[in-house]
């Protein structure tokens, strides 16, 4: 993937498919310590020991519509090609917690790319899910959290045109803010 706002997408969409209500996004990008690290946790079924061992083989996978995913193993290697490294952490129940470190001045690492578009797309198309995305730069911070828009917006739904607008310029500016 060119951009590595495209493997949040895939890993929050996982999520999203182990029925989590609660998806929370971080990005840090760490200047001081050359580091970057994007971290998604949910509250999804999570998965057993056996699974979560095969997780990263690409031709492990909970799909039925075809044997291979993709998406762990190449976050996995896209983060082992930057001087970082994959964790993840799942129990059964209670929800998974993948964590991707690269080292942020790495000529391999890919840019972030448009963390506001995917955000975006994932909070208009699941209404019954919740997203919290937070940004650290260096000691400044940002945060979204659809819990708050939602009880703002009372009966308007996310997935309104004007909505969606409104959330990617937000983000969009929210980072700019902390990161200029």
């Amino acid at each position: 993937m060119k951009e590595l706002s495209l493997n949040i997408l895939d890993i929050a969409e996982n999520s999203i498919a182990a029925n989590a209500s609660l998806v929370s996004i971080c990005v840090t990008q760490d200047s001081h310590e050359n580091l970057l690290s994007i971290v998604i946790a949910d509250d999804g079924k999570g998965m057993d020991a056996d699974f979560l061992k095969m997780v990263t083989d690409p031709f492990s996978t909970t799909r039925k519509t075809r044997k291979v995913g993709m998406g762990i193993s190449l976050l996995k290697l896209i983060a082992e090609q930057s001087n970082g490294n994959l964790e993840i952490i799942s129990e059964v129940g209670k929800g998974t917690t993948v964590k991707a470190t690269f080292q942020y001045d790495h000529i391999d690492r890919p840019p972030l790319g448009s963390v506001e578009q995917t955000i975006s797309v994932l909070v208009s198309c699941n209404l019954n899910v919740d997203f919290i995305y937070e940004h650290i730069f260096n000691d400044k911070r940002f945060k979204f959290d659809t819990r708050e828009i939602k009880k703002i917006l009372k009966e308007t739904p996310m997935n309104n045109p004007d909505v969606i607008l409104w959330v990617q310029e937000y983000i969009k500016e929210g980072i700019a803010n902390i990161t200029s």
